[in-house]
């Protein structure tokens, strides 16, 4: 099994430092407003990642933190006029809800930087008295940046060079216009805590350090984020907690990529952030995770609706086979008869080889679309004997719909899914089951009377509607045109 380290650039074996247990960090959301689709990327993504090893026999730990306390809460608090923690306490509230809509499972811990002070200030302490930060007189704490030989070692950039990028006229305090705040003195207005160096609040990134050292210690097998993370958080992070530990902090960087909405960054100055409660309210949770993990993790996504109609259709196409296999499984229930196919054989081999290389949802994917050209055959296959046939559809579904689990779909009722999806695109094109229903009798009735012109016709009308017909010798059935 290999993945993509972004501390190397390249992908590595994926060996534990103590195996089975896995201890896996990504971080979490700022919760100053409604999460959006980018958090939903990081959410799936690291879920994903953690149901992936789980299968694989790992014993995974994984934390996900919630910032909630920072400068965009305060003003947001202060603005409603109420206290920040209550504001962010809510707002998590939020996130949670949406999250368990979505699907994503909820990490194994989910600390927030409130309820870790104690031990952020404990953390600063030492890197003090190790020489790698110091107070300044009016109560901030900063992180001497040239004390740390390694630092900017994630993200390839030297030091020396960043003085280019940051602003000339240094914050009071600072002794180099690199350092970093880990420790903000209190301003009016501002919820804090006492600390050696006076009332103040912790700065963004000591917060991940001194939670990764509380709940799963001086060193982690895999931290993870959004790409951009890269910089300047988590190689603050590495400065940190390498200067305190003396250590490797983390063995393996995973970063997936990011959203972009109509070809554009997504960005609330441009109006164009999706949140996750909206994308809910007009998409399928399933539609959104498959969305945005046909591609893989490290891709970046880009949003519209012509890609969620595609996912929408790609979605329909799946469950509408497992469908038809139900409906044949009501009328020819599966035996215990052992099945021998080669086809089913391949099937779980080729999931783990294509997850095995870096989590290559992509490639799961394409793989499914063979599956079920696969069983779309099988069920049209008249000289398949049908006990056979209803043994070997049964083998295969249970097969993808345990393995796909791990990717957060198939979680679903067919039938649900498809009558739901249906409806959707019939209240868009104004049309109702009962209409369509009418006009089928219609055309039947037409037929019967050798009226071909007229039942012409009403295939015509529904075509124009959206709505496609398939005549068998067991009737006529109706169809989406947007989703076949």
């Amino acid at each position: 099994m290999k993945i993509h380290n972004s501390m190397s650039k390249s992908k590595e074996e994926f060996e534990p430092m103590n195996s089975p247990e896995v201890k896996m960090y990504a971080c979490g959301i700022t919760v100053y407003d409604d999460c959006h689709i980018g958090h939903a990327k990081q959410a799936v993504t690291f879920d994903i990642i953690k149901r992936y090893l789980t299968y694989k026999g790992y014993k995974v730990t994984y934390v996900r933190n919630y910032t909630d306390v920072d400068d965009k809460i305060i003003a947001r608090a202060n603005q409603l006029g109420i206290n920040a923690l209550e504001y962010s306490q809510d707002r998590i509230n939020e996130v949670d809800r949406v999250m368990h809509l979505l699907g994503v499972k909820d990490p194994d811990v989910m600390p927030k930087a409130s309820e870790n002070i104690e031990n952020i200030i404990e953390f600063v302490s030492s890197l003090i008295e190790k020489g790698y930060a110091y107070p300044s007189e009016r109560g901030d704490v900063y992180y001497s940046v040239k004390s740390f030989p390694g630092y900017g070692k994630l993200s390839k950039r030297n030091p020396d060079d960043m003085i280019n990028g940051v602003r000339k006229d240094v914050e009071e305090g600072k002794k180099d216009p690199l350092d970093f705040a880990l420790w903000k003195s209190a301003k009016e207005g501002e919820i804090s805590w006492d600390s050696p160096w006076g009332k103040g609040r912790p700065g963004w990134h000591i917060e991940c350090s001194a939670m990764n050292h509380r709940y799963l210690g001086e060193q982690i097998d895999i931290h993870g984020g959004g790409k951009d993370l890269i910089f300047p958080h988590h190689e603050n992070e590495i400065a940190q907690t390498e200067a305190l530990t003396g250590k490797r902090f983390a063995k393996y960087w995973i970063h997936n990529g990011l959203i972009t909405i109509d070809g554009q960054k997504m960005s609330k100055s441009l109006g164009n952030s999706l949140t996750v409660k909206d994308a809910l309210a007009k998409y399928n949770k399933e539609v959104i995770k498959y969305m945005l993990m046909q591609k893989h993790y490290s891709s970046t996504v880009d949003i519209n609706d012509a890609e969620f109609l595609l996912a929408e259709k790609h979605m329909y196409y799946f469950y509408n086979t497992l469908n038809e296999i139900n409906k044949i499984l009501k009328v020819i229930p599966a035996n215990s008869d052992a099945v021998n196919n080669e086809f089913l054989d391949k099937i779980e081999p080729d999931f783990v080889e294509a997850m095995d290389d870096d989590f290559n949802t992509a490639e799961a994917y394409a793989n499914l679309f063979a599956i079920m050209k696969y069983l779309n055959t099988v069920i049209q296959d008249k000289k398949i004997e049908p006990q056979t046939k209803s043994n070997l559809l049964n083998a295969i579904k249970n097969k993808i719909i345990n393995l796909y689990n791990i990717l957060s779909v198939f979680e679903e009722n067919p039938e649900e899914f498809i009558d739901d999806l249906k409806n959707k695109y019939l209240t868009k094109l104004n049309i109702s089951v009962n209409e369509i229903s009418d006009l089928i009798s219609q055309r039947t009735e037409a037929k019967q009377n050798k009226d071909y012109a007229k039942a012409d016709e009403i295939r015509n009308e529904l075509d124009n509607k959206g709505i496609v017909l398939l005549d068998s010798k067991d009737g006529t059935v109706w169809n989406i045109k947007e989703l076949q």
